[in-house]
């Protein structure tokens, strides 16, 4: 069975994912195994309107730290993308999964949790495929799963991907058991994609003619419109014998799970222990998961049953853990994006619009190359971008005329929303920007990058198109620091190592796995950034992360490498400013999670050291961090999105001014 390129409109799969989807989960160790476990997972997708999700787990040893596990993560990530590429098998409705844990089945479990799976595809292992992502198959959770489960051991027919194809016939037992109707959506979905029949077999100890007319009262309503099905069986004897006599006309063999509680290995039961050791062909086990023991989760699907042991985990980890854990899911490297047709399917699937805006002052030297290089390959080449603009703060150089030259809308913004002021700082141009930029996806990049690349924009662009739970994307790089004619490479980010992160460490932990927090390459939702409020100055970086975090959680935010990036090293004294801004911002966000007044108005000036000849000075300068609120609560905006006017019946965000 060939997986055919996944169109929209043309498989059933005619709008993005949602909450509400359903979603398959395959777990795979290597190529073989999703070569085999693929075909299926795709006809039941297409079979059922649901989104695909091809999983891996990094087992990382106990004596190891689970960041340790990053780079196999990134690795694999790569490999398995490659793979649905080979299948031509990539869409909004196909995602990769690859997850860092100390087992793996705990990662698989977590996983169905957390993704709010409805249906996982798990293979046993076989002649024709000795070793699978998940082993002996003997986790106890099988016994009463919290999705639907399919189990699949490869018959020889399956040793080469195209094996699928040589599938006409396909064996259906079904006794009316909980399973019988999984087991019947498998095997037609199945049929459907490979062009096969279904055999059904019912197998009694009593008379044939009665025992088939209650089976075909009891299955009427499902077999109806069924053209796959084209003979039934009922015959008298020992079941598991039975149904070996039969499959050795057939291909695949497709049955419902026991039905009974299983001691041996939580899952089998004698029927198919006989049936298994006594016939090649390919096995389907289909279990579905109960009703009665469904539980609603807060994270999870309706369907999913309870899982204590992993909610618990899941909730009550030490922080420096899910740093951990999150550091290495959730780290990117720019590589992983390259492919930009890839991402240019994905945003056209998903109906999105990007938009890119770039805060200039005084970049006179590098804004122009940085507008060819990137609309060159990301608007002119691959339109992935719709749109580029400028928002400038009062440059004194050619920086707004070189953007206007090369086809860039410019904005200068102390003249965009007037009527609420202007501030000076880089966090007012990028709030005044969201007024302007039109994207379902905003980035910003900085236009001093003098080795400008367009990973530096498609690299944080990617997480966002690749996964839909993700709200905010940073980049971090290497960076060189020139001291006069040399280069100290990773010398820069001084402001980073040395405020920043010791601050973000302190104080709110969640986000210390981030590299480089204060990076000025960064992608988000517009979703996400209309609701949250802007500081002004240097401190905006630092109060999106914050503001994002206890929004939408820390698995919300990614990180990508963008390799190296050289720009303009400040002096200290610049540096020294930035570093008081970011404090006060982190001040302003301890007194709001604990509702105490830490700082007072003579807090927001600092005294510079100036030198002169043969003397030092003190300069008092105001270093203070205006807050803007949310986008979303401005009236002209709301306007301009065809938002209804926010009043009492519809207060999104309370708007916070100072």
């Amino acid at each position: 069975m060939k997986v055919k390129r996944v169109r929209r409109r043309e498989n059933g799969w005619d709008n993005p994912p949602t909450n509400t989807t359903q979603r398959i989960l395959v777990p795979v160790k290597e190529r073989h195994e999703a070569e085999i476990l693929l075909p299926l997972a795709h006809a039941l997708a297409q079979a059922d309107h649901a989104q695909l999700l091809l999983a891996h787990v990094v087992a990382v040893p106990e004596e190891q730290p689970l960041s340790a596990g990053a780079a196999e993560a990134s690795r694999i990530r790569e490999e398995l993308e490659a793979l649905l590429a080979d299948h031509e098998l990539q869409s909004a409705h196909v995602r990769v999964i690859v997850r860092v844990a100390r087992d793996v089945w705990e990662g698989i479990w977590e996983t169905v949790l957390e993704e709010q799976i409805t249906l996982m595809i798990l293979a046993w292992a076989s002649d024709t495929l000795p070793t699978t992502a998940l082993g002996a198959l003997d986790d106890p959770r099988l016994a009463a799963p919290p999705c639907d489960v399919i189990i699949v051991r490869p018959g020889p027919e399956l040793r080469s991907p195209e094996g699928w194809q040589r599938v006409r016939h396909i064996l259906l037992p079904v006794r009316g058991g909980p399973h019988a109707a999984i087991a019947l959506r498998v095997a037609n979905a199945l049929a459907e994609a490979t062009n096969a029949t279904i055999t059904l077999l019912h197998v009694t100890q009593e008379g044939a003619r009665d025992a088939e007319e209650r089976l075909f009262a009891e299955f009427a309503p499902a077999l109806k419109g069924l053209p796959r099905l084209t003979r039934s069986i009922t015959t008298v004897g020992d079941i598991s014998q039975s149904i070996i006599a039969e499959a050795q006309g057939h291909q695949v063999v497709v049955m419902g799970a026991s039905a009974r509680q299983v001691e041996h290995d939580k899952w089998m039961g004698p029927i198919l222990e006989a049936v298994a050791r006594n016939t090649h062909v390919t096995l389907i086990i289909a279990k579905e998961c109960q009703p009665e023991s469904v539980q609603v989760h807060p994270w999870a699907a309706p369907r999913l049953s309870p899982m204590p042991e992993v909610e618990t985990a899941l909730r009550h980890h030490p922080i420096a853990v899910v740093v951990d854990k999150w550091f290495a899911e959730n780290t990117f490297h720019s590589r992983e994006f390259q492919d930009l047709e890839r991402l240019l399917q994905l945003k056209e699937e998903q109906g999105l619009t990007i938009s890119l805006g770039l805060p200039a002052l005084n970049e006179e030297e590098t804004v122009g190359k940085v507008i060819t290089t990137i609309k060159h390959a990301l608007m002119e080449q691959i339109p992935l971008l719709d749109e580029i603009v400028l928002i400038d703060s009062g440059s004194v150089d050619y920086t707004r005329e070189i953007a206007a030259d090369l086809g860039i809308p410019v904005y200068i913004h102390q003249e965009v929303l007037t009527q609420y002021g202007a501030y000076h700082g880089k966090g007012e141009a990028l709030w005044k920007s969201l007024y302007i930029l039109n994207g379902d996806i905003i980035a910003w990049i900085d236009t001093d990058i003098k080795n400008i690349h367009p990973r530096f924009v498609y690299g944080i662009l990617g997480p966002l198109l690749k996964n839909p739970r993700i709200q905010y994307v940073k980049g971090f790089y290497r960076r060189p620091l020139r001291e006069g004619n040399k280069i100290v490479a990773g010398g820069g980010g001084r402001v980073t190592e040395l405020t920043a992160r010791p601050l973000l460490n302190l104080f709110f932990p969640e986000l210390s796995g981030l590299i480089q927090p204060l990076a000025g390459e960064y992608a988000g939702r517009r979703e996400a950034l209309e609701r949250l409020p802007f500081f002004t100055g240097y401190g905006v970086e630092t109060g999106l992360l914050i503001d994002i975090l206890e929004a939408y959680g820390l698995q919300a935010i990614a990180q990508v490498d963008l390799l190296e990036r050289v720009h303009h090293n400040q002096p200290l004294p610049s540096l020294s400013k930035m570093a008081f801004a970011i404090i006060q911002v982190v001040v302003r966000r301890l007194e709001d999670r604990h509702k105490i007044r830490l700082l007072e108005d003579i807090n927001k000036t600092m005294n510079l050291i100036r030198y002169g000849p043969n003397r030092y000075y003190l300069e008092t300068v105001e270093i203070r961090e205006h807050e803007r609120p949310p986008m979303i609560t401005i009236p002209e905006y709301r306007e301009k999105r065809g938002l209804p006017p926010l009043g009492k019946t519809n207060p999104e965000v309370s708007p916070t001014w100072s």
